[in-house]
C-alpha cells in the first residue's frame, strides 16, 4: 500500500521573511562589539565607569542596600507567626485592578458595529510580496491581515496600494523560497522518510510507505509535522492519501489542517473539489470554464476522447493520477553523503608508526572516491575507537580544497602525538565533513614563455596552521572607513585583498591610541616639537601633516564634530611615529587638543 503525504505552506514567502527578519535583527544587548572599540571622539584614558554609564554591582551603596534587605528579611522570619504583619500591611496583596476603559465602552465586549481585530503577522501592518510580471508588479503572496482586507495573489500591486495605504511591500525572492524548501526536503529525507521531493513553489511530497509506524501512525505523524513547522514559525496544511495527486489536492483545497484519507476513497473525496486541485494549466482551466466545468466530479461521466480534445491530454492524465489509475513517480532529493573510510583492525594498535600507516591506508581509500565525485577536502576528522569504549578525535583543515594524500598525511603527522591509544585502538574512521568542488585549473600564460609560475602557498599555510593554529594565520584587508582603527580587518591567509588607500599608513598600529605627555607644538597646523611616550622623551627633527580625519557621524551622534589631525614625525634617534591631536585647535567642540600615539613606521 502506497501512502503519500503532501505538505502545503500557504504563507511560505511572507513567513520566511518574518523568520529571517527575526533572526537578522537580534535584540540590542546581543549585538557584538566592534573589533576596534576605540571611536574617534573617545578619550583613550582609563575610566572606572562602564561605557554608557550606569552603576556597577560592586558599588558600596548597592551592597549596603542588599545587606539591608537581607537583614530585614531575617528579622521578619525571626518573628512568631502570630506577630508577623499581614500581607496587606506589607503591600504585597494582589488585587484585581478596575478596567480603566470599561466606563468608556459600557460593557466587556467591543462596541457595537466594530470590526473584529485582524490577526497580526508582521507588526500591525498588512504585508504583501510582489514580483515583476511584464510591465507591472503583481502580488504573489499576502499575509492573513492583507487577505482579510481584500488583497489576494494575482492582484496588481498598484491596485493593492490604492486599497490599503498602510501596506508593507517586499520583493519576491523565489530562489530563497526554493532554497528553504530544499532544506526542508533534505531534513525530511534524513529524519522522516527516505523519499521526499519539493512540490511546486510552496509544498513538499513525502512517501510515507512503511514509515509511519515509527511515529505512532499517520495521524500522529501529521500532528508532529505541523508542530515542527509551527516551532519554525510557518503555518502549513498536510494531507495523507494513496496517490500524490489526491494528497496535493486535499492539502491545498481540502480546508483542514491535517487530512488522512483511507485507501480507495480518492474518487469520492476529490469530487467536490475545484478543477484547480488537479494541477491543470491556466489554458485548460479557461477552457473548462467556457464549457461550464467547475468541479472534479463533472469530469467523471465525460468520455475520455472529447475530454482530451477540450482540455488536453494532460488534464486526463492528471485525473487518472489523482484517482490512482496511472502511477505518478516522485523524484526524491538525495542527501549528501559524507565521504568516509573505515578500517576495523584485527589486532589493537598503539604506536605512532602504526597509526600513521592506518591513516595512509584510509587516505588511499578516500582520495579515489573524492576524485570520482570531483570533490576536494577542506577538513578531515579522524576518529579512533579504543578497546575501553573510548574514542580519540583529531581534525585537520586545509586553506584550499585538495586531494593530495601525501600533504594530508603530513598534516596528520603533526597531531598524532595528541592521540591517547590507552589499551589499544581497534577501529579507525576518516571522514571529510567539509568538501568543495575541485576540478582542473587553467595554467597561466606566464608558464609558456619560460617564466616560472608563483609557488603555491597553500601547503605552507596548512603546515603553519597545524603548528600554530588556524587563527594565527591571516592577512590584512581594507575596510571602507576613514577612521584608521576601523579601516583594517582580517582576511584568510590565501585571500587577495585589494582597495588599499594611496596615503601612507604605519606598519605597526596600536590597538588603542596611547596618550602623550609634555607635548610642545604650535597651533593649529604644526607638528609637535617635543613629546614624552612610555617614559621616554623625544625631540622631533622633521614632521609632515596634518592629515585631517573627521568622525563618522552616521555611526554615533558623538562623532558629528569629532576631528583628528594626524602627523608623521621623525625623532632625533631615527624613529618615525604616527600621532594625532584631538580637535582642530579652532572650534572647542571638535576635541580637547590632547595628543596620542597611534602607530610606528619602520
Amino acid at each position: 500500500m502506497i501512502r503519500v503525504a503532501s505538505l502545503f505552506l500557504p504563507q511560505l514567502a511572507v513567513e520566511r521573511l518574518r523568520r529571517a527578519g527575526r533572526q537578522d535583527t537580534p535584540p540590542e544587548p546581543a549585538r557584538a562589539a566592534p573589533r576596534f572599540p576605540q571611536p574617534v571622539d573617545d578619550n583613550p584614558g582609563a575610566c572606572s565607569v562602564p561605557r554608557g554609564g550606569g552603576w556597577r554591582p560592586g558599588a558600596r551603596w548597592a551592597q549596603a542596600a542588599s545587606d539591608g534587605a537581607r537583614s530585614d528579611r531575617s528579622a521578619f522570619d525571626a518573628l512568631p507567626a502570630h506577630q508577623r504583619p499581614t500581607m496587606r500591611e506589607l503591600g504585597r496583596r494582589s488585587e484585581a485592578a478596575a478596567p480603566v476603559f470599561r466606563a468608556l465602552r459600557g460593557d466587556d465586549g467591543p462596541p457595537p458595529g466594530a470590526a473584529a481585530p485582524l490577526p497580526l503577522l508582521w507588526g500591525a501592518r498588512p504585508t504583501i510580496i510582489v514580483a515583476r510580471s511584464g510591465q507591472r508588479d503583481v502580488v504573489t503572496a499576502a499575509c492573513p491581515a492583507a487577505l482579510d482586507l481584500g488583497l489576494a495573489p494575482g492582484m496588481a500591486a498598484a491596485h493593492a496600494r490604492a486599497l490599503v495605504s498602510d501596506l508593507e511591500i517586499f520583493d519576491a525572492d523565489p530562489e530563497a523560497d526554493r532554497a528553504w524548501l530544499d532544506r526542508l526536503a533534505l531534513h525530511a529525507a534524513r529524519y522522516w522518510t527516505p523519499t521526499a521531493a519539493v512540490s511546486g513553489s510552496d509544498g513538499i511530497w513525502l512517501d510515507l510507505s512503511g514509515t509511519t509506524h515509527l511515529f505512532g501512525g499517520e495521524e500522529r505523524f501529521a500532528a508532529r509535522l505541523l508542530g515542527f513547522l509551527k516551532r519554525l514559525g510557518f503555518s502549513a496544511r498536510v494531507a495523507i492519501a494513496g496517490t500524490p495527486g489526491s494528497a496535493y489536492a486535499l492539502a491545498r483545497y481540502g480546508g483542514r489542517a491535517a487530512t488522512v484519507l483511507p485507501e480507495g476513497r480518492e474518487g469520492e473525496t476529490l469530487a467536490p473539489l475545484p478543477l484547480a486541485a488537479l494541477r491543470l494549466t491556466p489554458e485548460a482551466l479557461a477552457a473548462a470554464a467556457r464549457f461550464g466545468i467547475e468541479r472534479i466530479a463533472d469530469l467523471y461521466p465525460m468520455p475520455r476522447g472529447p475530454l482530451a480534445r477540450r482540455l488536453g491530454r494532460a488534464a486526463v492524465e492528471r485525473l487518472d493520477q489523482a484517482r490512482g489509475f496511472v502511477p505518478e513517480p516522485i523524484v526524491p532529493v538525495i542527501p549528501f553523503e559524507m565521504p568516509e573510510a573505515r578500517r576495523s583492525l584485527l589486532e589493537p594498535i598503539g604506536t605512532a608508526e602504526a597509526i600513521e600507516q592506518v591513516i595512509a591506508d584510509l587516505l588511499a581509500d578516500l582520495v579515489p572516491a573524492l576524485r570520482e565525485r570531483g570533490l576536494g577536502i577542506r577538513s578531515l576528522v579522524l576518529r579512533c575507537d579504543r578497546l575501553d569504549m573510548g574514542e580519540q578525535v583529531i581534525a585537520v583543515g586545509t586553506a584550499r580544497a585538495t586531494r593530495d594524500a601525501s600533504h594530508l598525511l603530513r598534516l596528520f603527522k603533526l597531531r598524532i602525538d595528541r592521540i591517547e591509544p590507552g589499551l589499544g585502538i581497534e577501529a579507525v574512521t576518516l571522514a571529510a565533513p567539509q568538501v568543495e568542488t575541485l576540478g582542473a585549473e587553467a595554467i597561466g600564460g606566464a608558464a609558456f614563455d619560460g617564466t616560472p609560475c608563483p609557488p603555491d602557498l597553500a601547503p605552507l599555510v596548512d603546515a603553519l596552521g597545524g603548528r600554530a593554529g588556524e587563527a594565527a594565520l591571516f592577512r590584512l584587508r581594507s575596510i571602507e572607513s576613514d577612521v584608521p582603527e576601523r579601516a583594517i580587518g582580517r582576511a584568510g591567509p590565501l585571500a587577495k585583498p585589494d582597495g588599499w588607500p594611496s596615503w601612507a599608513r604605519p606598519i605597526r598600529m596600536l590597538a588603542l591610541p596611547e596618550a602623550l605627555l609634555g607635548v610642545v607644538a604650535l597651533l593649529p597646523d604644526h607638528p609637535p616639537r617635543r613629546f614624552a611616550w612610555r617614559g621616554r622623551t623625544y625631540a622631533v627633527v622633521a614632521g609632515d601633516g596634518p592629515e585631517r580625519i573627521h568622525g563618522e557621524w552616521w555611526r554615533r551622534p558623538g562623532e558629528m564634530w569629532a576631528v583628528r589631525d594626524y602627523f608623521r614625525v621623525e625623532a632625533e634617534s631615527g624613529e618615525r611615529f604616527w600621532l594625532f591631536r584631538r580637535g582642530d585647535a579652532i572650534t572647542d567642540n571638535t576635541g580637547d587638543l590632547s595628543w596620542y600615539m597611534h602607530g610606528v613606521f619602520g
